[in-house]
């Protein structure tokens, strides 16, 4: 299961879209409060997450994600990269940092290498 977390819904649609295309089991919340709330951490093999999000912020789920079981890869997305906020994904652990609006093939392979932890 791959997750998307984003509060664009026309990104959460296309994403689900791709990933659903070409095989993969998805699924989509608006939000990370609504992540943390509803999702099986269980189940999950990936996840795409937004930065910049009203309420929580990207940085602010992986955070919250370290006080609790997380086996999986976390790909970082966002049009607004710094040194700052690189610094932060790297301090919670992102697997990678992808800026949008990017390229299908780019987010593809860069799952691929997630699900295979391959950097």
């Amino acid at each position: 299961m791959v997750c998307i977390v984003d509060d664009d819904a026309s990104v959460r649609k296309s994403l689900l879209n791709l990933l659903r295309s070409v095989g993969y089991r998805a699924q989509v919340y608006a939000s990370g409060e609504a992540f943390l709330a509803e999702a099986d951490l269980a189940d999950i093999a990936c996840l795409l997450l937004d930065l910049r999000m009203p309420g929580l912020s990207g940085i602010e789920v992986m955070r919250a994600l370290l006080g609790r079981p997380r086996q999986f890869p976390v790909i970082c997305m966002s049009a607004h990269w710094d040194e700052a906020a690189l610094a932060e994904t790297g301090h919670y652990r992102a697997f990678e940092c992808l800026c949008k609006p990017f390229d299908e093939e780019l987010l593809l392979a860069a799952l691929d290498r997630a699900l295979h932890r391959q950097h």
